[in-house]
């Protein structure tokens, strides 16, 4: 008998296939890197004279060079002995990345551990850099799943050892678990928030406007009445909260079923809003609920039944599932109350359960939720521990690799729990003490995160935005306006997804504080009134549209709005503009080269540091003392200074004893030689 790779009686070996076709591309750094950061936005955020320099995050600490990564693993950390800096080691990676993600999306021989290995570390070390740009939930949960990969793709060398497949169910169950805590804590942190919008279930009324940046049919949805946004909050509750349940079932129809419901959820969110690449790695995450008859049933080609279908067993999970399904309805209608008015054709809802009766409900079914992965993880160890092969040397293989990668799946399953666990208190507390301890040994590599999107809803009572002006004579002001925020009331919003645009999502986050909560925002300031072009391309990356490209602004300011969407006229026709605004208050003074407040802040935040000295290698000491002998300042504003053995020795003495060195810039670069900075920003 051939070896499968089944769940139950259904192959997946197609569902597999295609799930790591689609992850392949997910994590391709053109989509998220490369595309954003080298065309536009790589020089403005991480380049030398970005809004945060990636090479301060490379701290010199007098570590050996495996001491480093294991503090802060990334592969930056070779540039200097490979000759190159930090920048242009992050636009190598970018591009080897690239190119390995696009041939393993076409190749399926090159769907392989190893790649997926490289890939993972790729961003990750991306990642470790990144610094605030870089730090959202769907960038972890993109290194997660990238992890996933490296445990269900096949190896190369035993690519040819057909045995070698039993444990594919059980890591590819991963997928499903991963699955399973991103949506259910979506669910539930939008009740344990308490925010009034949620219980309320009145916060699409806000959500499709306060966006970060929304497509322009989130205005047509915002446009919709307030039943049915009520009514949309019931079905997001039931998808992510109830539905998730289903995918750790051993009933295939409950699977499909909740995958059907969490497709028109993702599509209907990428439709009204720009997610960038989360809502396409969730939907490539929802075929782990698929078999790979349902795959052929879109095909239209021919395909095994099931054996056992119109058996007693198979008429009995019918029933069960026609029994769950029930259940879901009835507890749906139940909690929200629904009643259908059908004079005016309406459904009314509201929340009749309380916060104190959900947090009951909440330490009711988390922990058995564990205990449902642990049946379901169990259930697909034995299955696969079952599959048959021929000969004595194929099944000792088989049951090797099972082993280990049964091993690595329970492993993975049993550090989740950690972070999974977050959302009860309770149930986090009885989380296994060397759980924790393995959890809290391997977090610095994102293997497990926790998750809980859209917890509040903001902007309630509008928008706010941040609008920038420049000024060259601080009497005529002008707007600088972002490609994709909104700002020109009758600019339509952008379609952009898959890309993000990282500083116009910032920008949002900006805006809900103040600028003291967002440091990069003065460095964005100051570069702007330098005149720096990489930083420009984040504004606008034709730069002829940028309305000082021919000069910098003299004088920059920032004020706060709020905005609302227009409505459609009482005749029902459209307004011509889009938006409408409010003026707040001043977000950012005036301020201008030089000048007193900018300086401080920048001096406030780290952004400008003195002199900052770093390591030399002996065989590079003259040539750093020729270079500040004969050149007064260096790119990026090196001071000259006297270079004397004394001082090293110092230094030396103080980075072997651990001083603090302040500022970000204290990096190496391709000389790995002592240089003096007096860098701002």
């Amino acid at each position: 008998m051939p070896p499968c790779t089944k769940r139950g009686s259904y192959k997946i070996g197609l569902s597999r296939s295609v799930c790591l076709m689609g992850l392949s591309l997910d994590l391709n750094p053109i989509e998220h890197l490369w595309d954003e950061l080298e065309r536009v936005c790589f020089p403005g955020l991480y380049g030398n004279d970005g809004l945060l320099p990636a090479r301060w995050q490379l701290r010199y600490s007098g570590k050996a060079l495996w001491e480093q990564l294991l503090s802060s693993p990334t592969l930056l950390w070779l540039a200097p002995r490979l000759g190159l800096d930090t920048q242009t080691a992050m636009e190598l990676l970018c591009l080897l990345g690239a190119a390995l993600s696009l041939a393993a999306t076409v190749l399926e021989s090159l769907r392989d551990s190893l790649v997926f290995l490289f890939l993972w570390i790729v961003y990750l070390s991306m990642y470790q850099v990144g610094q605030v740009f870089l730090y959202f939930q769907w960038d972890s949960l993109l290194l997660e799943t990238g992890f996933l990969c490296v445990l269900i793709a096949p190896v190369t060398s035993l690519r040819g050892w057909r045995a070698g497949r039993e444990h594919n169910p059980v890591t590819f169950w991963l997928v499903r678990w991963l699955l399973f805590r991103l949506m259910f804590a979506s669910g539930i942190v939008k009740l344990t928030s308490r925010c009034p919008t949620w219980w309320g279930l009145t916060a699409l009324t806000y959500h499709y406007e306060t966006q970060c940046i929304p497509t322009p049919l989130a205005w047509f949805a915002h446009q919709l009445p307030v039943w049915w946004h009520k009514l949309s909050v019931v079905a997001t509750f039931t998808i992510e909260i109830a539905a998730p349940f289903l995918f750790l079932s051993p009933l295939r129809r409950l699977r499909l079923g909740a995958f059907y419901m969490q497709v028109v959820l993702q599509v209907l969110i990428i439709l009204s809003g720009n997610y960038n690449f989360f809502n396409l790695l969730t939907l490539t995450m929802c075929l782990s609920l698929l078999d790979d008859e349902h795959i052929y049933f879109w095909l239209r080609k021919k395909y095994t039944p099931n054996p056992n279908q119109g058996s007693s067993l198979w008429w009995a999970g019918f029933v069960v599932e026609i029994a769950v399904w029930a259940l879901i309805g009835f507890g749906t209608v139940t909690w929200f109350d629904l009643q259908i008015n059908w004079d005016k054709w309406t459904v009314s809802s509201r929340t009749v359960f309380t916060f104190h009766q959900f947090n009951q409900f909440l330490k009711t079914v988390t922990f058995p939720s564990v205990w449902l992965g642990v049946l379901s993880l169990t259930w697909e160890l034995v299955s696969s521990m079952c599959a048959c092969v021929e000969g004595f040397f194929k099944r000792f293989l088989g049951t090797v690799q099972w082993t280990v990668f049964g091993a690595a799946a329970v492993s993975m399953f049993a550090i989740s729990l950690v972070p999974f666990t977050f959302i009860e208190y309770d149930s986090n507390a009885s989380v296994w003490p060397g759980v924790r301890r393995g959890y809290d040994a391997v977090s610095r590599y994102q293997l497990v995160n926790s998750y809980g999107l859209f917890r509040r809803m903001t902007g309630v009572g509008g928008r706010p935005e941040v609008v920038i002006e420049g000024s060259m004579d601080k009497v005529t002001w002008t707007e600088i306006e972002f490609m994709y925020k909104p700002g020109n009331l009758s600019a339509p919003p952008s379609v952009i997804t898959p890309h993000q645009p990282r500083l116009d999502w910032q920008m949002w986050f900006a805006a809900l504080g103040t600028h003291t909560h967002s440091p990069w925002f003065t460095s964005l300031i100051y570069r702007l009134l330098q005149g720096k072009t990489d930083v420009i391309e984040l504004i606008q990356s034709d730069v002829s549209q940028y309305p000082f490209h021919q000069q910098p602004p003299t004088y920059l300011r920032a004020h706060r709005y709020k905005y609302w969407f227009t409505k459609t006229l009482a005749d029902g026709s459209y307004p011509q503009r889009w938006w409408r605004r409010v003026y707040i208050e001043e977000f950012y003074p005036t301020v201008y080269l030089g000048d007193t407040f900018l300086e401080s802040m920048l001096s406030q935040h780290g952004l400008k540091v003195q002199c900052i000295w770093k390591v030399f290698r002996p065989l590079y000491f003259f040539h750093i003392l020729l270079l500040a002998v004969l050149v007064p300042s260096i790119e990026h504003g090196v001071d000259t200074v006297e270079v004397q053995r004394e001082r090293h020795r110092i230094a030396c003495s103080q980075h072997a004893h651990g001083a603090d060195i302040t500022g970000p810039n204290v990096s190496r670069e391709a000389s790995g030689s002592w240089v003096c900075f007096n860098n701002t920003v």
